[in-house]
């Protein structure tokens, strides 16, 4: 089938019509591309398709210059320009916004990633169980199959070949080691340091000798063991062992200095972060509050410059981020209440908020969480979402609840992927 390619979506496709008007979801392909394609999905509404040649290339399409892109499941948009990419992430959330909660709302112009590639301070590696040998790389697109790789394009460049270096000491370690590696974690900050996390089940495991063979290959400043039971989508963390060095990582957001152990979410580009904590930032000073709740506060991103402008409630629920969030506000030298727990249960007994600022996982607010942010009375709700769906569908329950919804702002902190971050503040 001939196709004219018309956008990009949220998922990673690109949009084109039919001959007889149903919606083609094709891999590979840019705006503004004349392809021919194989059909190898076919629904009554819609249709999946995969580029096999491209007739006449958009102004917008690059060659990738990743030898593994269109195997590894990594990134999706490596072939279009990053310009053309920001307009579509943009849009994307405009129209979740507007399909899942009906709400016309344009989005402020999105806020690019300084870099386009070397951007990531973190990479994770799943082993491949059906391998002869060990073997570590990414998931293919849609698939649980492993694409082994030795090198990933989104690392700082001069650690961009760490993947080769952890696969031959893990496949050395693999063969004294009684409990199978089921992935390992790679974080790099931007002064260079390094932290390898090594994921098993529980189990016998040669410590030393982990420790040794990784620190050896890698340089890396420390290295743990995440020691995880059930499957690994589900990352129920039994207990984390350091194998050498100080256990946590270290990364810089402006001035402020985080550490972060192993368990614990960190964005995982910091420069890009670096200005989505000063937007955050920047929107709780705009309405001057007496007191601040920062939900899901995670490692501290935004309660540390909040808790400088004002009185902060910072609510978590891992064991692991409230360690890391304590010691980073004594490093910064700043006070905040922590509230350990989850944000539904916690938020029943605060009524003096003016300023709720939630950062939820991918799966966006639990109703009775939403619930709980409703009850404190806060005037104001700023939400910082990865998922444009789960943003729509909880916008569409605030707004029913009385709030409106002032503005949505796009940061990038994802090129080469469909995934995008935003920023969207309600207020009574």
């Amino acid at each position: 089938m001939h196709l004219s390619i018309e956008r990009l979506a949220y998922g990673g496709d690109a949009i084109a019509l039919a001959p007889d008007g149903r919606t083609v979801f094709v891999t590979g392909g840019c705006p503004g591309d004349l392809v021919e394609a194989d059909i190898i999905e076919e629904r009554p509404t819609f249709l999946r398709a995969q580029v096999q040649e491209v007739l006449q290339p958009s102004p917008y399409r690059e060659v990738p210059p990743c030898p593994y892109f269109g195997s590894c499941g990594g990134c999706q948009w490596q072939h279009v320009a990053y310009g053309e990419q920001l307009r579509w992430k943009q849009q994307s959330i405009a129209d979740a916004l507007r399909r899942i909660g009906h709400i016309e709302m344009p989005v402020d112009p999105i806020v690019p990633s300084p870099e386009p590639y070397g951007y990531r301070n973190k990479i994770e590696l799943v082993a491949d169980a059906g391998a002869s040998e060990l073997t570590l790389g990414f998931s293919r697109a849609r698939s649980k199959e492993v694409v082994p790789i030795e090198a990933c394009m989104l690392l700082p460049h001069e650690h961009a070949s760490l993947p080769k270096a952890i696969t031959g000491a893990l496949r050395f370690l693999a063969r004294r080691a009684e409990t199978p590696i089921t992935r390992a974690v790679v974080r790099v900050a931007r002064n260079g340091e390094t932290a390898v996390d090594i994921w098993t089940a529980p189990g016998p495991f040669p410590r030393s000798l982990a420790a040794k063979t990784i620190l050896d290959a890698t340089g890396a400043r420390t290295v743990t063991r995440v020691v995880v039971r059930g499957p690994s989508q589900a990352r129920d963390v039994r207990g984390v062992e350091v194998l050498a060095g100080p256990g946590a990582w270290c990364e810089r957001l402006g001035d402020d200095r985080y550490l972060v152990s192993a368990p614990s979410f960190f964005q995982v580009n910091t420069e890009a972060a670096t200005r989505l904590r000063e937007l955050v930032t920047d929107l709780a000073q705009q309405v001057m509050p007496t007191h601040v709740v920062d939900a899901y506060a995670g490692v501290g991103t935004f309660t540390i410059p909040i808790a400088r402008i004002t009185r902060v409630t910072a609510v978590e629920s891992s064991r692991y981020a409230l360690a890391d969030l304590r010691r980073n506000l004594a490093d910064a030298r700043v006070d905040a209440a922590v509230a350990p727990g989850d944000v539904g249960h916690v938020l029943e007994d605060i009524r003096d908020a003016d300023l709720v600022v939630v950062d939820p996982p991918r799966s966006g607010l639990a109703p009775q969480a939403i619930r709980a942010i409703l009850d404190t009375g806060a005037a104001h709700v700023v939400y910082v979402s990865c998922d444009p769906s789960t943003l729509a569908r909880d916008a569409r329950t605030l707004v029913d609840a009385g709030l409106e919804l002032a503005s949505v702002r796009a940061v990038d902190l994802f090129p080469q992927t469909y995934h995008v971050e935003s920023v969207a503040v309600f207020s009574r």
